[in-house]
């Protein structure tokens, strides 16, 4: 197709996304307010949002829809719906072009650091206040406001364009891509375009093509409760825990530290995250306390490395405190190949954001797990990309109406690429 010809297409195109600004608004209202968390973040799952999408999605009339269930007997329906949307090409492309968002979200945390009521979206000016609109409502509006631009300019596709919105994807997707992926392998292909719009950085220039692995371990210290005023007659276990925490840092930081340019931060990282109640009084010294390391590790170490050396501390800091520690892994993935960096799907997608943005974008790696990964496991080239100021998990989780309505664009150039060359 001629250039000008083209670029007159796109230009309509991008027009009727702009005009679609009220309804991003109306589409985060109404995904806000639907409050999708699993069982393990204290939630009934997400089949309030999932049938509001599902309605969203039949108006654009695709060839398929179809809602792929796993079954969980945690939450009241009995299952997690998993909602595939497809909109055939003309048979002339040779891919599938899928995008993959995913709709459960994360709990608030902490009430009191929200300015404003998690569950009711806030607009202000070109700024959307919710949890859950930027992780990962913006991946899921922008490639359906694309899909609905193309469809209502009555323009032809050759490439079938599809949308995949999982659950539980905050919690493992095990109830989500990986249960799709085990049980309708051949919805996808290695020759399909995969993108999943759930990382990124403020101006949309970073193409995630690699995650580090990820390891999560729990640490349980028992000591010996005692009153605080007589400490020789008990055994402190938050002490030791401190003690066990530093050393921890300390020596697993020092021991792995290579870096890796690829990622951002370029080194593996220890970080002791949550830790459980343990007396509920302040003058009792606590003779069990537990808490929890979210590991993050360059693909160049391999993960029982890592859990080998971790054993190793807690046996001194054990030995040490005459102390008992248990170690558990909590969760373990290790980092997949990564999406190699001249792949299709890269260079489309650096093509499209050059086109709607005029910037270079670089593939990169991050420390995050994202489900791209499952993907990347089964021999499936995927890129994670997004425009987000990455308030994803945070308290006053913001995005930007005017980034979702220009990944619309990018979304809307990659759909229709094989028309336009």
């Amino acid at each position: 197709m001629e250039e000008d010809r083209k670029d007159k297409i796109l230009k309509e195109v991008f027009k009727k996304i702009d005009e679609l600004r009220p309804y991003v608004i109306y589409l985060q209202r109404e995904m806000v307010c639907r409050p999708a968390l699993g069982p393990e973040n204290g939630g009934d799952g997400e089949h309030e949002k999932a049938e509001f999408l599902w309605h969203e999605l039949k108006s654009l009339s695709p060839d398929m829809l179809e809602d792929i269930r796993a079954m969980d007997d945690r939450v009241s329906r009995g299952y997690r719906p998993n909602i595939v949307a497809i909109w055939k090409g003309s048979g002339k492309g040779k891919r599938r072009i899928w995008v993959l968002g995913h709709m459960d979200i994360v709990p608030p945390g902490d009430s009191s650091l929200w300015k404003t009521d998690p569950y009711t979206l806030v607009v202000k000016d070109d700024i959307l206040i919710g949890r859950g609109v930027e992780d990962n409502n913006h991946g899921i509006i922008s490639p359906l406001l694309a899909i609905k631009a193309i469809k209502e300019q009555g323009l032809n596709i050759e490439n079938d364009i599809c949308l995949v919105l999982v659950s539980d994807e905050e919690t493992g997707s095990r109830y989500g891509l990986e249960y799709l992926l085990d049980k309708r392998p051949e919805l996808f292909s290695p020759e399909d375009i995969i993108i999943v719009p759930d990382g990124g950085n403020e101006d949309g220039t970073m193409i995630e093509i690699a995650e580090k692995s990820m390891l999560w371990i729990k640490f349980t210290v028992l000591g010996k409760q005692c009153h605080a005023s007589t400490p020789e007659k008990g055994k402190n276990s938050l002490l030791i825990a401190a003690h066990l925490i530093l050393k921890l840092k300390e020596r697993l930081q020092e021991k792995f530290n290579l870096k890796d340019p690829l990622f951002s931060p370029p080194y593996s990282t220890f970080e002791p995250t949550k830790i459980e109640a343990n007396v509920p009084n302040v003058n009792t010294i606590p003779g069990r306390d537990i808490f929890y390391m979210d590991c993050r590790i360059l693909p160049s170490y391999r993960v029982d490395e890592v859990i080998e050396e971790i054993r190793k501390i807690k046996d001194e800091i054990s030995t040490s405190f005459s102390a008992e520690i248990q170690i558990e892994t909590h969760y373990l993935q290790d980092a997949p190949a990564p999406t190699p960096q001249d792949s299709l799907v890269v260079k489309m997608l650096k093509e499209a954001i050059r086109y709607v943005k005029g910037k270079e974008a670089k593939p990169m790696g991050i420390g995050g797990g994202t489900v791209a990964a499952f993907f990347r496991k089964r021999g499936l080239p995927a890129a994670v990309w997004v425009t987000m100021p990455d308030s994803a998990h945070q308290p006053n989780e913001y995005c930007h109406i005017s980034s979702i309505l220009n990944d619309a664009k990018v979304f809307s150039y990659l759909f229709l690429s094989y028309e336009l060359t």
